[in-house]
């Protein structure tokens, strides 16, 4: 388990943003699970996440990333230019993570919530904790 993307598994962009990583990954280097899963909850607990957060986060070897750093970081491993954006870490964090906020904060009244999380497709079930 090196790199896991928990996710709210309530929100529709998140389920969206999840769909496309899935896509562009084909090789299978990020699990997923959601942050109401029990899995998902023990992984926050053990590595210390904010409890302030409850959007999106990327652990990866044991180092845990989030808001604009965990998005950044998972372009890094997916085909294509999907890469380009993984440079955007050189801007300073607090610019960055201000521009996520702004959609994090507003993603349920811009994109919608689900009372539930989705099951994956049987071909994608392997990749979700």
């Amino acid at each position: 388990m090196n790199r896991v993307i928990l996710f709210d598994g309530e929100c529709n962009f998140c389920d969206q943003s999840v769909q496309f990583i899935i896509k562009r990954d084909p090789i299978g280097y990020y699990k997923f699970a959601s942050l109401q899963s029990d899995i998902g909850k023990k992984l926050l607990k053990q590595y210390n996440a904010p409890e302030d957060m409850d959007s999106f986060f990327l652990i990866d070897h044991n180092k845990c990333y989030f808001k604009s750093s965990a998005a950044l970081q998972v372009c890094k491993n997916l085909k294509g230019l999907w890469k380009i954006p993984y440079f955007l870490l050189i801007i300073p964090r607090p610019i960055r993570d201000f521009f996520y906020e702004i959609i994090a904060k507003n993603r349920y009244k811009w994109f919608g919530k689900k009372d539930s999380c989705l099951l994956p497709s049987p071909e994608i079930r392997n990749r979700f904790l």
